[in-house]
């Protein structure tokens, strides 16, 4: 039977959710810690199960994130969902390989499944079930990315029954007609502190100093340097903020992260520009802000911005992935948007904010009340409930 409770951990940072042969997805940065009395392994009844999410890669990703998120919740609001594969943690409510043998034999009440896809090699298995082994299954596919297909990822996607695009800029991308859904947070995990001053002082940080931060994996591509470039610019003439760069460097990119750790060494900024690494409870740090920086050059959709509004902090982004559908710009606004890999613009962007107390404090109200209007988890769970019932009714 269907029983569970709602996940609240996640992986967070830059999600990206994956990119898999064509499809983007963000890839996140930081790991979120499950609830505590959670379950420590949800097995579902194939007989039960109506949709199912397959997640086919074990590296932990935001699409490995995004199945964390959303399933356990989908659970909890009794939307008969179970997702499938290696590298998940055993509370997230899921079924067995073997029991893929059943999908011959549609859920009681129902003439097929729905198969929830979100990377090409989730497609393409999906396909083989259906059109060959003749199982009882339609195929969703969700999709994060922002450009132009390949050819064999246009005919995967002319193979499905339903698309979902994650923002109207990937819906663009599309040949074949989508459903835009935004992905949505859990608002009671990224929320604001009761304190702000004692939410710093839990992280070690000064108490008494604004906070700028950065989150995500370490990178070019994420624009890291330029948010280090735009904090040496700013803060020798701002001395009551600081800066914090939460995250790892994978690999090839550690070189990356010793580049800029140099630089901001040999700016004299070391006190003032905190590389913190890569922590599971993420959630704790954004509280600890007064601004977030999202600095991408590129982006799939992209959290990090809903994260921190949620959190109660303004937000600068750029013209990447999802942001600008995200942020708002202007007057009662959340934020604001600057073009991607513009340096100036960020400098300015953040010193506008430095200098204006009231400008920040309204701007942060504003930011609070938009995502938890917005952006709630719920919001998406239920927009996708209305593409599985669709899938699912008899008609279709």
């Amino acid at each position: 039977m269907f029983r569970g409770g709602q996940a609240r951990g996640r992986k967070v940072g830059d999600k990206a959710r994956d990119e898999q042969a064509g499809d983007e997805q963000e890839d996140n940065g930081m790991t979120g810690s499950p609830i505590s009395g959670a379950p420590e392994t949800v097995v579902v009844d194939i007989g039960d199960v109506e949709v199912i999410a397959p997640n086919f890669k074990r590296r932990l990703s935001g699409v490995t994130s995004t199945i964390i998120q959303l399933v356990p919740i989908q659970h909890a609001a009794g939307h008969k969902v179970a997702a499938l594969g290696p590298g998940l943690p055993g509370r997230v409510p899921h079924i067995r390989f073997r029991n893929l043998l059943s999908l011959w034999t549609p859920p009681k009440g129902r003439a097929h499944r729905v198969w929830h896809a979100r990377r090409n090699i989730e497609m393409l298995p999906a396909i083989v079930m259906r059109d060959v082994l003749r199982m009882k299954v339609k195929i969703a596919f969700t999709s994060a990315s922002q450009r132009k297909h390949s050819r064999w990822t246009r005919w995967l996607i002319s193979k499905m029954d339903a698309v979902i695009s994650t923002s109207g800029r990937t819906a663009s991308y599309m040949e074949k007609r989508s459903t835009v859904i935004l992905h949505g947070i859990d608002t009671e995990r990224f929320a604001p502190p009761a304190d702000k001053a004692d939410a710093k002082r839990a992280r070690g940080l000064a108490s008494d100093k604004k906070i700028v931060g950065c989150f995500g994996r370490v990178r070019h591509q994420k624009g890291t340097d330029l948010f280090v470039d735009a904090m040496i610019r700013a803060l020798p003439a701002k001395p009551d903020w600081i800066a914090i760069i939460a995250g790892r460097a994978t690999g090839k990119h550690q070189e990356f992260e010793t580049g800029l750790k140099q630089k901001v060494s040999a700016a004299g900024l070391s006190d003032r520009i905190l590389f913190v690494g890569e922590h599971t409870d993420i959630d704790d740090w954004y509280r600890a802000l007064d601004l977030f920086i999202a600095p991408q050059r590129w982006e799939g959709f992209g959290l990090t911005p809903l994260e921190a509004m949620a959190t109660g902090v303004p937000v600068i982004a750029t013209d990447v992935g999802a942001f600008p559908e995200l942020v708002v710009s202007g007057m009662h606004g959340t934020g604001c948007i600057i073009p991607r890999d513009d340096l100036d613009a960020m400098v300015e962007a953040a010193e506008m904010f430095m200098d204006d107390a009231r400008l920040l404090a309204g701007t942060a109200t504003h930011a609070l009340a938009h995502a938890r209007k917005n952006f709630a988890i719920a919001n998406e769970v239920t927009a996708l409930k209305r593409v599985y019932d669709r899938l699912l009714s008899p008609g279709d």
